[in-house]
């Protein structure tokens, strides 16, 4: 029975009973995995092999409709079930074989479909499959060394005998016809579809649909129109009804699909398998034919003598005495019967087939990224700011289709690419901004770090490899055009080894603003004129006791920069000195400082001495009273 049924399915499906069996065949013979066809009217669609029997609407079609080829993969597998599909094939069936760079573009289409839209889940097998059904592989594999068919591959003119009706879109640019338009390419895609979704794959300046790897291409991404997931059953079916919509053609191209997952090998080009049946040799309409029940002639049949009907028989005799006109019947349990008069010959009840409904299917919808054929940078003057500080402009784009006029709805990215700490709003390094009606999109407000320097700021269209649009920017540090000091113009005073016991303060501005976030440096030298710094004199004191005779500030919020008593030291040498505080801008100002010797400490004088007086007798002219002896 298989063997039987090879056999007709090589022939080609006849009607829509043969092709249901064939995909049942192959879904139990050699692909377990294979996700059932719906079988049911669920979202309208029909049974997996129902056929056609009207024509389907070309609007919503990549291919207008245009005939293919209905050829079936064969019953063996390249694989057995349940073998790896992703281990590379050397040999198997003819029919698995894919040329070389054919099979190169359909990799490469999902490789790129993939990276732009992960969602999508773009088999390259699907593009096989489709491929194999619209052209057989290209003819074979019959490409040069760019991918570009050695001829043009043309559908029959679209004029409404037996397809769609499509006038000419193209003024015969890629059909050659200048009345109708005709499918062409190995993807058979019409001219306007074409116009829409075609690509430049292989980075030739040209987007050709008789190139396999600009085709394969604008395939996998029309597939994928419509937030397509093709992981999902549904969104495949309709994915593939979009490109022509024929359950018949979706059968057959889901059959190749399901064979090529099970395993393919790479042929050289020019020497694949070319199908022979296609689906326009089998009648009108893209559609079976089916042997007509009468033979064809004129359109009122001959006449035909019809059965004729029984009758009772009249029990008298017949009073002419001619025998009967009808023979006595051989049977005699049966009564005799009188002919009646043939009645007048009738054409037969024609009844109109009943139309299936076609499965409906939206007309997918371009997305604004594909209609952009370059990304163009809005003059906005010099991008500068100062360390801190937002851009005054932002960097701005337009995105263009290919005759110049603006697209809206584009997703545009902007990166800050370089050494730098900028940042857009939020403290981002990329934003994403839809273009507006007028096409332009403009990132989000820009400021400026700490560090001083230019980067880039790129723009790109999501999910396409146009051209970025790329704008520098600069930062520059804050400036300030004056430095006044606050408390007046006099000397600061300090004797040698101690320090200034001041405090000073200085403002500084910038166009008569305070003037913020300034870097201003200090530079103790020996004169106004002096360029360098002092050898000796007063000097800032510095980390783990060391000594500097230069050091930075920053004004504060007010522009504001203060030296506390004690952060400039004296030094050891007495002299006149000064320090010069300069600022980004040219702002700067003198502070004299004044380091005296101290004061020398007078040495004690030594008294002379005073001599001393001792106790010594003294002679008295009186003496000494003495009691006077009594009588």
């Amino acid at each position: 029975m298989a063997a039987q049924l090879g056999r007709r399915l090589r022939k080609g499906a006849t009607s829509g009973a043969v092709v249901a069996a064939a995909v049942a065949a192959l879904a139990a013979s050699q692909a377990p995995e294979m996700i059932p066809p719906p079988a049911d009217n669920a979202g309208g669609d029909r049974a997996i092999g129902a056929g056609d029997t009207t024509t389907p609407p070309s609007d919503g079609s990549a291919t207008g409709d245009s005939p293919y080829f209905t050829e079936l993969p064969p019953l063996n597998t390249p694989n057995k079930p349940g073998a790896p599909t992703n281990l590379p094939v050397i040999t198997g069936p003819a029919e698995a074989g894919i040329p070389a760079s054919v099979l190169a573009a359909y990799k490469r289409a999902e490789a790129s479909v993939r990276s732009t839209d992960p969602t999508c889940n773009l088999p390259w097998q699907l593009l096989a499959g489709i491929g194999k059904v619209e052209s057989g592989q290209a003819r074979g594999g019959g490409v040069d060394a760019n991918g570009t068919t050695h001829s043009p591959i043309l559908g029959p003119a679209l004029n409404g005998v037996g397809f769609a009706n499509i006038s000419d879109t193209d003024d015969g640019a890629y059909d050659g016809d200048k009345i109708h338009d005709r499918a062409v390419g190995p993807m058979q895609f019409i001219p306007s579809t074409w116009a829409t979704w075609g690509q430049d794959a292989n980075s030739d300046g040209k987007k050709d649909p008789n190139n396999i790897y600009d085709a394969a291409q604008a395939a996998g991404l029309y597939l994928c129109a419509n937030d397509r997931n093709l992981a999902l059953k549904a969104d495949l079916d309709r994915a593939v009804l979009s490109y022509n919509r024929s359950t018949e053609y979706l059968n057959t191209v889901l059959s190749w699909f399901e064979y090529y997952k099970r395993g393919t090998h790479q042929v050289p080009d020019g020497t694949g398998v070319l199908p022979v049946d296609r689906s326009d040799d089998r009648g009108r309409g893209n559609r079976p034919t089916t042997n007509p029940p009468y033979s064809p002639l004129p359109t009122t049949p001959a006449p035909t003598t019809s059965a004729p009907e029984s009758v009772t028989p009249d029990p008298k005799p017949s009073g002419t005495g001619k025998p009967p006109k009808t023979p006595p019947t051989t049977d005699p349990s049966k009564t005799p019967t009188t002919p009646t008069t043939p009645t007048t010959p009738t054409t037969p009840p024609t009844v109109p087939p009943t139309k299936p409904t076609v499965p409906p299917t939206t007309n997918p919808t371009v997305p604004p990224a594909v209609k952009v054929a370059r990304l163009a940078p809005v003059a906005t003057g010099a991008l500068t700011a100062t360390t801190g500080n937002a851009f005054a402009k932002a960097p701005t784009v337009a995105a263009l289709d290919p005759s110049g006029a603006p697209v809206a709805g584009v997703s545009i990215k902007f990166e800050i690419v370089g050494t730098t700490d900028a940042r857009f709003s939020g403290g981002r390094t990329t934003a994403t901004v839809l273009t507006g009606t007028s096409g332009m999109a403009a990132s989000p407000a820009l400021r400026a770090g700490e560090k001083v320097g230019s980067f880039t700021v790129r723009a790109t269209v999501v999910n396409r490899t146009l051209a970025a649009a790329e704008f520098t920017a600069t930062v520059t540090a804050r400036q300030a055009d004056t430095l006044t000091r606050l408390d007046g113009e006099a000397a600061l005073p300090a004797t040698t080894g101690t320090g200034f016991t001041q405090q000073l303060r200085v403002k500084a501005t910038d166009k008569g603003a305070l003037a913020p976030g300034v870097l201003v440096t200090g530079l103790v030298v020996t004169s106004k004129t002096a360029t360098d710094a002092a050898a000796e004199g007063p000097y800032f004191k510095g980390e783990a006791g060391t000594t500097a005779r230069t050091k930075s500030f920053t004004t504060d919020a007010n522009g504001l920069i203060t030296l506390a008593p004690g952060d400039l030291l004296a030094g050891e040498k007495a002299g006149t000195y000064f320090l010069k505080l300069t600022a980004h801008g040219g702002g700067s100002v003198f502070v004299e400082l004044t380091v005296t010797a101290p004061e020398p400490t007078p040495e004690p004088s030594t008294p002379e001495p005073t001599p001393s007086t001792t106790d010594s007798p003294t002679d008295s002219p009186e003496g000494t009273s003495s009691p006077s002896p009594s009588a």
